[in-house]
């Protein structure tokens, strides 16, 4: 048996507010695919720091990796994946950092809408990985994205808080759903 819809829940937000860690939690509490950010997985790979030629890569590599998950949750007949961020979040960071728009990202990023976002607040402790590079960024970056989501009537819950009361909170919106 195949599954029709597959809900997509997407943790996103600013750098270092816990996305990847809320995600597997919550994956595996659904017991589900995780997919993982595309622009880490990008990034560790090129070893060097990411440039507006970078953004559809990016996007692309995304897209993939998001397709796959679902045909398998689909075979497995199971109802929703958990993304660690989505193209919102490459449709974001590309504006915040280059300056960049792209016709097909943004088109991309409506069609391909979550179900529910989970914005991750800035309210963790901001720890230097190799990868994120902007620590006194994150309140601008939080802003960016509630405004990208609001401007596309995305169905979002704000996760604040460390630990279980974080991982509740997001838990009690999927539930709503």
């Amino acid at each position: 048996m195949t599954v029709a819809h597959v809900v997509r829940v997407c943790v996103t937000g600013p750098e270092c507010s816990g996305k990847t860690t809320l995600a597997r939690q919550l994956a595996e509490h659904l017991s589900t695919e995780f997919v993982p950010e595309a622009a880490r997985l990008y990034a560790e790979r090129v070893v060097r720091p990411l440039t507006v030629d970078d953004v559809l890569p990016i996007a692309r590599e995304h897209v993939a990796m998001v397709d796959a998950a679902v045909q398998r949750v689909r075979a497995a007949a199971l109802n929703v994946v958990v993304l660690d961020t989505d193209l919102v979040s490459t449709v974001v960071y590309g504006r915040h950092y280059y300056g960049f728009e792209d016709y097909w990202l943004n088109g991309e990023a409506v069609r391909r809408l979550a179900d529910v976002y989970l914005l991750c607040d800035v309210d963790l402790p901001w720890v230097p990985d190799g990868i994120r590079d902007r620590p006194l960024a994150g309140n601008e970056l939080f802003l960016e994205f509630a405004d990208e989501l609001r401007r596309l009537h995305a169905r979002v819950h704000v996760v604040s808080g460390s630990g279980d009361a974080r991982r509740l909170s997001a838990i009690r919106a999927i539930d709503s759903l």
